[in-house]
Order: C-alpha cells, then structure tokens, then sequence
C-alpha cells in the first residue's frame, strides 16, 4: 500500500477539499483526483486500491469526499446538492494545480464520476482527462430517464469503466450514449461485474487492468 497523509484545502469555504493524498516521489507528477460514490465516501475499497495502484505507477493521486459527504456523514446527497459537488471538484483541481502537478486527471466511481463529467463539460479546461467508474447512465430498471443530457458538451477525453451487469446501464447503452460525446472516448467492460466493479475474486486482475488502461489513455489522448 502507498503512503498517503490526510489532506485538506478551505481555500474556497463554500466548498472545501478534504480527503487522502497520496502523493508522488516527483512533485510535478501528473494527478489523479477521485471521488466516490452517492452512498460511500472516499475510504471505499475501490478508490483505496486504485489510488494504492495508481500512485506506485507514478502518479499523484487525491482521495477526495465530495461536499455533500462532508456535511452528511451517511445517506445518498441531498437535492440540489450536485452543483456544489461540482465545485468541490473543481476546488480539488485547483489545490492540486497549486501544489505544483503536471497534468490533472479527474475521476469517480458512479454519482463522483458524474459530477466530474458535468463538470468537464461545462469548462474544458478543467481536466485533461476523465476515468469513469461505473458512470449511472440511468435508474435501475429506467432506462428512459436517461443522464447523458451533457455528453454532447464533453469534450475532455474520457475512459468509461463499466461493469458488464450493471442495472445502471447495459454495455450497449453505453455505447449509443457515448457517440454522443464529441471527445476521444473509450469503454473499459467488465466481465461479471456489477456497479461497484470491484469483488474478491477480481480484485487484482481488475485494478491492474483499470491503471494499465487509463495509462495507456492519458498517454494518447490527454493533451
């Protein structure tokens, strides 16, 4: 397991930075932010292991809990909660420029990785590249109220991560939606995994091949 130290940022106290750095032996490594889910926080199994990945493949990488989490210790976030979120993502981005990073990678599993993405595609400029984990495409067993509404605007090149069973989403209608997106993107299947992605039996397998992909992404296509 890599080192990491907790870390926080209230440069912005409308919407402050707190989470776990984990950090590289190069201060101008590149830097991976990720988030979590609606109902985890940045301690999840999944982000501890990619960050763990991540950061002895060289990158910088912050664990961060999104506003709503600091706020509300359990439960899902609460309406209206989602531009906040955004801008405590774009806080994070902020802090890690501030630090000194090279390149900013944004990233999260599920409802995180939604807010980046819609963040993403109100400023370019934001990110160099997105990992999408597990991105809700719809409600379990709704697939008519879609949420790719803002994929036409996304232009920050993006590698999608997604479970082959997932409810939130089937492979295919990942693919429909993500022609929608005017940016270099790529989708990662995940056979016999479900919306949290990680299990016991593929743990290892899995985030191997997460940090070898998104590697190999950022070094094509992030500018």
């Amino acid at each position: 397991m890599s080192s990491c130290e907790i870390f926080s940022d209230l440069t912005r106290p409308d919407a402050p930075v707190r989470g776990y750095l984990h950090r590289s032996s190069n201060p101008a490594a590149d830097c991976l932010i990720l988030t979590h889910g609606a109902g985890a926080n940045c301690q999840s199994p999944l982000l501890i292991a990619l960050a763990d990945a991540f950061c002895t493949a060289g990158l910088a990488v912050l664990r961060c809990d999104l506003p709503f989490r600091q706020s509300r210790p359990y439960g899902p976030p609460p309406r209206g909660a989602a531009e906040r979120d955004q801008q405590g993502l774009r806080a994070a981005v902020e802090a890690m420029r501030r630090k000194g990073a090279g390149r900013i990678f944004l990233g999260g599993h599920s409802y995180g990785g939604r807010q980046a993405s819609i963040l993403a595609a109100s400023d370019r400029q934001v990110a160099d590249a997105l990992l999408l984990l597990s991105f809700p495409l719809h409600p379990p067993k709704q697939p008519s109220k879609l949420r790719s509404e803002h994929f036409p605007s996304l232009r920050v090149p993006a590698l999608f991560v997604h479970g082959m069973r997932d409810g939130f989403g089937t492979i295919s209608q990942m693919e429909t939606a993500l022609a929608l997106v005017p940016a270099h993107t790529e989708l990662l299947p995940v056979v016999g995994a479900g919306h949290e992605l990680i299990t016991k039996s593929n743990r290892d397998d899995f985030i191997s091949q997460v940090t070898s992909n998104f590697l190999a992404f950022t070094r094509t296509t992030a500018k």
